[in-house]
């Protein structure tokens, strides 16, 4: 089983994106019994909160149902029972490698980094724009997620 974290600052909205794009794709491939999403912040702000409202509708457009995920805070038991614990950016990064025992290091990485299309390693915080940077992150999130379990995949 591989276990995988998606880390953002608050945990509602990049990284609640990213799990419910992964885990779909994981449900259309057949593989949500061998793979494990979740997502956490590095920060506790919204602990207990659903996501953004704003995108779980932009989720919902593309049949990706959030409503049941809350928002909670990246602990160090996660660095334990994660295999790869990737950040939305360099800033989230840094601060899980600061919290990270060394050899947990190796698991830590972005998740732009598994992008095919985009060519950005950071996926942009769209708390505080409109309906397009929502957009904007489920479409990232569908890139790097596809990359990811192709990643995955070809290492088995």
């Amino acid at each position: 089983m591989t276990r995988i974290l998606f880390v953002c600052m608050g945990n509602i909205c990049r990284s609640p994106t990213a799990e419910g794009v992964v885990r779909k794709i994981l449900i259309n491939k057949g593989l949500e019994t061998i793979i494990k999403v979740d997502s956490a912040g590095t920060h506790g702000y919204h602990t207990g909160e659903s996501p953004d409202p704003r995108t779980c509708e932009a989720a919902l457009k593309r049949g990706i149902d959030l409503a049941g995920l809350r928002a909670r805070k990246v602990v160090p038991e996660d660095f334990e029972r994660f295999d790869l614990v990737l950040a939305m950016d360099r800033s989230n990064l840094a601060f899980l490698k600061r919290g990270a025992r060394p050899e947990h290091h190796p698991k830590l990485g972005l998740f732009m980094e598994y992008a095919r299309r985009f060519r950005i390693d950071e996926v942009p915080d769209p708390y505080y724009g409109g309906e397009k940077g929502f957009e904007l992150v489920l479409d990232m999130a569908e890139d790097a997620g596809w990359g990811l379990i192709e990643t995955l995949q070809s290492r088995k």
